[in-house]
């Protein structure tokens, strides 16, 4: 059982406490878990556990009579985007506070995650602190399999979670990157478009094109309604936003890429808010609409900007 001592978190992470485990075994796992849950279910808090199968109905069985006061999901699903995810704990937050108190284990990396959804996996965790930071007093855990996972992939969990639980001892961790490091824009590069890809440029006098590109190319690649519709939507939002805010042109891609097509628009412009398409957009504000819809519409939505300019990468799966 993992030692409950309270840690010092870093100075920028207030009262929100993000906190990894890193396991080894299934022992170690529920013996840390476990507690974790029932210590609050005990104190009368609101619990979420989002982990994916099969640690989800290994948890939930060695909870037991504890598991009835415990809302449970399987993260593969609602997390397959991550970008669903900080939506997820928001709305959990919103429905149960001021009344009552709140904790949650979330666990977005497992082994088999794809590269492009790892990345912005890891990009998820790091924007937790963001989102989150000011935000009251609760905790989310969020475990790793440290025997399944690549070295790299735990050493960046150690850089985004200001409490690190390993070996049975928690506590503050020194190489967790500070707040103002962690909003900065995105800018970790995008591996290349194929050679296979092809390129149709764009501006405000001619627009209308992008949805004609994109149902052509598409298609030609397999993808099919609604899917299709789905995609065709979500770049022309990308473009619109290229016209707006990124210099009034833009250049969109498309491509396949093994199970999915792939499609991207860059443009000038610079995507400053590192939260964009992460948090609803409120009803009297248009900023974030276009990459909100993206983020509902697509499996997968990679957001990067560069001092040249940004890129905005939508992917949908062939398989629907």
């Amino acid at each position: 059982m993992t030692a409950t001592a309270p840690a010092r978190p870093c100075s920028w992470a207030g009262d929100f406490q993000h906190e990894a485990l890193l396991y080894l075994t299934d022992e170690e796992y529920l013996g840390t878990t476990v507690p974790f849950v029932t210590e609050g279910v005990a104190a009368g808090e609101s619990v979420l556990v989002a982990v994916p199968e099969p640690r989800l109905s290994a948890l939930r069985d060695a909870l037991g009579d504890a598991g009835r006061h415990v809302s449970f999901a399987d993260m593969a699903l609602l997390g397959a985007n991550p970008a669903h995810i900080i939506p997820l704990w928001r709305d959990f937050l919103d429905h149960r506070r001021p009344a009552r108190s709140v904790r949650g284990i979330g666990e977005p990396i497992w082994a088999a995650r794809g590269s492009a959804e790892l990345v912005e996996c890891q990009r998820h965790e790091t924007l937790l602190n963001v989102a989150f930071a000011g935000s009251g007093t609760w905790r989310l855990l969020c475990p790793y399999d440290a025997g399944a996972l690549d070295p790299s992939v735990v050493d960046e969990a150690r850089r985004s979670h200001p409490v690190v639980i390993e070996h049975g001892a928690r506590g503050a961790n020194a190489d967790c990157h500070p707040l103002d490091a962690m909003s900065r824009p995105f800018d970790v590069p995008l591996p290349p478009a194929p050679a296979s890809a092809v390129s149709h440029d764009f501006t405000a006098d001619n627009l209308s094109s992008v949805r004609r590109f994109v149902a052509g190319r598409a298609a030609a690649l397999g993808l099919l309604p609604p899917r299709l519709d789905d995609l065709m939507l979500s770049v022309q939002e990308m473009a619109n936003n290229s016209i707006l805010h990124g210099g009034g042109a833009g250049v969109a891609r498309g491509w396949s890429d093994a199970d999915r097509v792939v499609f991207e628009v860059s443009d000038q412009g610079r995507i400053v808010d590192p939260l964009v398409g992460r948090q609803r957009p409120s009803v009297d504000i248009d900023h974030g609409r276009g990459l909100w819809t993206a983020n509902q519409l697509c499996d997968l939505v990679q957001v990067r900007t560069f001092e040249s300019g940004s890129v905005v990468r939508l992917h949908v799966r062939l398989d629907g």
